[in-house]
């Protein structure tokens, strides 16, 4: 009966019962009818994410808090492992363990918590349940113990790769770190069944430094149209965003301030624009004081870590966003920005080409370093509102098509199951390789015997028969 369900609105012509199974082999449209059938089957999914989606602002939350509400509205049975500062004990109807978290000592944010995530009462956890999958955010030390016990409990295991920390180690460490840090990653993405990425370039980017591209899949970009909408726009949050002159032209940067933003570029883009033109910081960040220090004595406000509705409005409220973010491994900011109606100018690096995928229609690129490329672009949308209005309508009209729904879908019906799918081709594999291993040990060890035995019987045979043999 389940079987024949499938059929429904096959165009191929009725069959018998018996041949309702070489059907579904054959036609594409059962098949697919198939695969729709079983993906409404509800999964247990384990998610470790660090730092915490639920305190720790960042596109990574962003992410992940849209994919564990989405499973959760699917049916899905969510289980989210994080190191928090204040856990809820569940979200959205998923079950969240807190586990043990430390600050890094050489960035100053209170909330980026990283963990070593070993645990008696999380190993409990998944042995009781089962997960169909384990999903871990890296690079990070969660996912050491995110591959542990899916390694113990044999649970295929998707890793998903966000902050490109090999961009990140020079400007906080010691530069000799890269190279170790690109054999942690190459040793995650060895131990996944699937490694996510946001973006095509950071594909590419892990596939120049040796990591298995075969195993990597992009995932989905998308963004909330509902919350960063045009209607957002709002005259008071103008006057807020410029010092009480929301008549000037308003340049903008949402998100988080840190030293790998590269954000003090800006003051010498915005020197050479038109009178009239500010700039406004939306957000917080270790690099505050310092890039508060770097502008005092320009138009630059800075309104600090805004949530919500305020968000929205921020964004709306703008007239052209600013990203000279080269270490963007997708850079959801400029994706909401872009769905509020914002003409964007960004450097062209990382996972920014793969959101501004029509320069000169839904934004703009310039090639990294080159500021005064930045400045012109910056210049002729302050000077050109009618053009500055176009581009950010074709954005705007680019971003509806990018709806969460669809993407947290493809991740769960088709990336989840390509990981089990490939743990189960590798875990027969595994079987096939130890029967081959032991059927070559059982022929070398009874040709040994036979060997042995010879060799015995032709060293104490009886003199006489040895002279008679020479």
């Amino acid at each position: 009966m389940a079987q024949s369900a499938f059929l429904r609105g096959c165009p191929s012509p009725a069959l018998p019962p018996k041949r309702v199974s070489r059907r579904l082999k054959q036609c594409p449209t059962c098949q697919a009818a198939a695969s729709i059938a079983l993906d409404q089957t509800p999964r247990k999914i384990a998610i470790f994410v660090e730092p915490s989606p639920f305190s720790h602002v960042s596109g990574m939350k962003i992410r992940f808090s849209n994919l564990i509400k989405g499973l959760r509205d699917i049916g899905d049975d969510v289980t989210v492992v994080t190191p928090c500062i204040n856990p809820p004990k569940t979200f959205c109807g998923a079950k969240v363990m807190n586990v043990l978290g430390f600050r890094l000592p050489l960035y100053k944010s209170p909330t980026l918590l990283l963990s070593l995530g070993l645990s008696v009462r999380v190993w409990w956890h998944l042995l009781r349940t089962r997960p169909d999958v384990i999903h871990v955010s890296s690079p990070g030390l969660l996912v050491f113990s995110a591959i542990l016990y899916a390694k113990m409990l044999a649970i295929p295991l998707v890793v998903s790769y966000h902050t490109h920390v090999p961009e990140y180690i020079p400007k906080y460490t010691w530069k000799g770190l890269v190279k170790p840090m690109w054999g942690v990653i190459q040793f995650c993405t060895l131990m996944a069944d699937l490694t996510l990425v946001p973006s095509k370039a950071m594909k590419n980017e892990l596939a120049r430094n040796r990591v298995r591209s075969k195993r990597i899949d992009i995932w989905q970009q998308a963004v909330d149209t509902e919350i960063f909408n045009p209607r957002f726009r709002s005259a008071e949050m103008r006057s807020r965003m410029s010092g009480g002159n929301p008549s000037a032209t308003i340049l903008t940067y949402i998100g988080r301030l840190g030293a790998e933003k590269n954000l003090k570029v800006l003051r010498d883009i915005l020197v050479k624009l038109p009178t009239g033109t500010c700039l406004c910081f939306v957000g917080d960040g270790p690099a505050r004081a310092d890039l508060e220090a770097h502008f005092k004595g320009h138009p630059v406000h800075f309104t600090g870590m805004l949530r919500g509705e305020e968000l929205s409005t921020a964004y709306a409220s703008a007239d052209i966003f600013m990203m000279p973010s080269e270490t963007e491994t997708l850079g959801f900011v400029a994706l909401e920005a872009m769905a509020s109606g914002l003409a964007v100018v960004a450097v062209a690096a990382g996972g920014l080409v793969d959101i501004i995928t029509k320069p000169g229609t839904t934004g703009f690129l310039y090639p990294q370093g080159d500021y005064e490329a930045a400045t012109v672009l910056a210049r002729s949308l302050i000077e050109h509102p009618e053009k500055r209005a176009k581009v950010a309508a074709a954005a705007r009209t680019e971003t509806e098509t990018l709806g969460w729904v669809a993407a947290i879908r493809r991740v769960r019906d088709t990336q989840y199951q390509r990981a089990i799918t490939t743990f189960r081709a590798h875990k027969r594999f595994r079987w096939m390789a130890i029967r081959v291993w032991i059927t070559r040990l059982w022929r070398g060890t009874l040709a040994a015997i036979a060997y042995a035995f010879l060799w015995l019987r032709l060293r104490f045979r009886p003199p006489d028969l040895r002279r008679r043999a020479a």
